[in-house]
């Protein structure tokens, strides 16, 4: 039998491939892009904590000690959008609530599994040559992340369920109020009663609140608790639609909350190559950030003769320089990451459709937004450098230390203009693969990839180039992203993907089947909502 069904194969014909990726992407974009600017907002506030070069560099490696972990849950997780798209496409929508509720459940046993790490991460940072100071602060910072990783988990598989019935506004909602009470909830944990500093926006406000409720200022241990509040925020707001009476009625999505061993295999046999892959890119990316750059600044310090007090100094300076330039990046990678997502939906939405001529379509429109962007980002970066950087440094540190980071920032700047075009193909079209289904091949070369140049040759570079400090391992990581945008284009063009779909025809083992074919639905409501359902397009798309 076809999975084509007319609602679907209609509803695909009834708009142009750009007008439904906007429709689609436009929402998740923002989504994606409200994730930069609450990182973005975190690393200025606690750049404003004190005149020292430590405070971002502390916020950015605790909270990246807890990513390397909750990334690859997400490349896990990411397949829920996949599953629940095909099923889109092939008339059956209701059987994506199953795999977002069996998401939730590994999201919540990933959860509770990263605990153990939080008491090992002194050991790490410490082997790092990470001590005073940096190390107390990061661990405060990562430890209250780790405690909360459950909602960040929660929230980003609930975002994925919507994504994948094209639903992308009520993500998007949740990840706005969650900004909103980020920034208030920081500006008040961060600074305390003392305020943020004079000429930010409302600091009178945030100095009332701090007040009001007798909060001590708590720094960057202060962030923390900030992000994981605004989380929790990000979370409750999905949830609740997705239990509610209209949801139920048209996807049954609160009949399919028991664990199922079915969809857990189906998601971790499918999402283990894209937790892989993105774990283990975070972890590469870890190195190069929280070791790499402080490595390659002791190396450029030793080389030109300085003391041991001055070789730490520039350790600390070009790392916390390195995430600086990070949080520039996120402004071109996260908005392309959204349109990834949103080309996810409807590759798969139309290979659940039997229709991978459209999904090449789709997936070309998504490319060539996307390059037009990180085009543009790439000749900011390239022009404004030294400016976008000397905004990340506090007015009383010292004139010469604000030279050096400038300096630094600048070359810093000129590698992530070089290599966007680059990552715009490694972006889109992974998630163009991973929306047929295509995961195994991706995840292994980006495993070979990025421990080969990222780790490897960035670690060449401090060797055998020192007086480049971390400018060496950020050309390495320039290398890495060129080849894999590549690779990831040369697969795309070989076409495997095109004979792939992870719909299922039988009726599932657990019962959690279409009502319509199978004995799973109870009360008449949730009948009635699907048939209604079925005389349109699949989803409300």
């Amino acid at each position: 039998m076809s999975n084509v069904t007319p609602a679907a194969g209609s509803g695909a014909r009834e708009r142009g491939p750009l007008v439904e990726m906007l429709a689609i992407a436009a929402p998740v974009v923002v989504t994606m892009t409200s994730y930069t600017v609450m990182g973005f907002i975190d690393g200025l506030m606690a750049s404003r904590i004190g005149p020292e070069p430590v405070y971002v560099a502390a916020q950015g490696n605790g909270g990246l000690a807890i990513w390397v972990v909750m990334a690859a849950c997400f490349g896990v997780l990411t397949i829920v959008n996949t599953f629940v798209s095909q099923n889109l496409g092939a008339g059956r929508p209701e059987r994506g609530s199953a795999y977002a509720w069996n998401g939730l459940w590994l999201a919540l046993a990933a959860a509770v599994l990263m605990l153990p790490y939080l008491l090992v991460l002194p050991t790490i940072f410490r082997e790092m040559g990470h001590s005073g100071d940096l190390l107390r602060m990061e661990l405060e910072y990562a430890r209250v992340l780790g405690a909360g990783a459950w909602f960040t988990l929660a929230a980003r598989t609930l975002g994925h369920y919507f994504y994948g019935i094209h639903k992308p506004v009520v993500p998007m909602i949740a990840a706005l109020v969650a900004n909103v009470v980020n920034v208030v909830a920081n500006a008040v944990l961060i600074f305390g009663e003392s305020g943020p500093p004079e000429g930010t926006p409302l600091a009178g406000v945030f100095r009332g609140i701090a007040a009001a409720f007798d909060v001590p200022a708590l720094g960057v241990r202060g962030a923390a608790i900030g992000t994981v509040f605004a989380s929790l925020i990000e979370a409750a707001i999905p949830m609740a639609v997705f239990l509610s009476r209209r949801m139920h009625a048209r996807y049954a999505t609160r009949s399919a909350w028991r664990p199922s061993r079915t969809h857990v295999k189906d998601i971790l046999r499918v999402g283990w190559p894209g937790g892989l892959m993105m774990g283990n890119e975070v972890v590469c990316w870890g190195l190069l950030m929280a070791f790499l750059l402080s490595a390659g600044g002791r190396a450029a310090a030793r080389a030109a003769g300085l003391d041991d007090a001055a070789i730490e100094a520039e350790g600390v300076l070009q790392n916390n320089v390195g995430w600086i330039g990070l949080r520039y990046m996120h402004t071109s990678f996260m908005p392309a990451v959204g349109i990834s997502i949103a080309v996810t939906a409807m590759v798969g939405k139309c290979i659940g459709m039997g229709r991978p001529d459209l999904a090449a379509r789709r997936a070309w429109v998504g490319l060539g937004v996307t390059m037009a962007y990180m085009g543009a980002c790439a000749l900011a970066f390239a022009l404004f450098g030294p400016w976008l950087v000397d905004q990340f440094i506090s007015g009383e540190t010292p004139p010469e230390v604000r030279e050096r980071m400038i300096e630094v920032g600048a070359a810093v700047m000129i590698a992530a203009a070089v290599f966007q075009v680059f990552d715009a193909f490694g972006v889109v079209l992974s998630g163009a693969l991973r929306g047929a289904g295509d995961t195994v091949w991706p995840g292994v070369v980006t495993f070979v990839l990025s421990w080969s140049i990222i780790v490897g040759m960035g670690y060449a570079m401090i060797e055998l180039a020192p007086t480049l400090g971390s400018i060496g391992p950020w050309i390495a990581a320039t290398v890495y992203i060129i080849a894999l945008g590549l690779a990831m284009l040369a697969r795309f063009f070989g076409g495997k993907w095109r004979s792939m779909s992870l719909v299922r025809e039988e009726p599932l083992a657990d019962g959690l089947d279409d009502p319509r074919t199978g004995p799973v639905r109870e009360g008449q409501e949730v009948a009635a909502g699907l048939q209604a359902s079925a005389g349109g397009t699949p989803g409300g798309a």
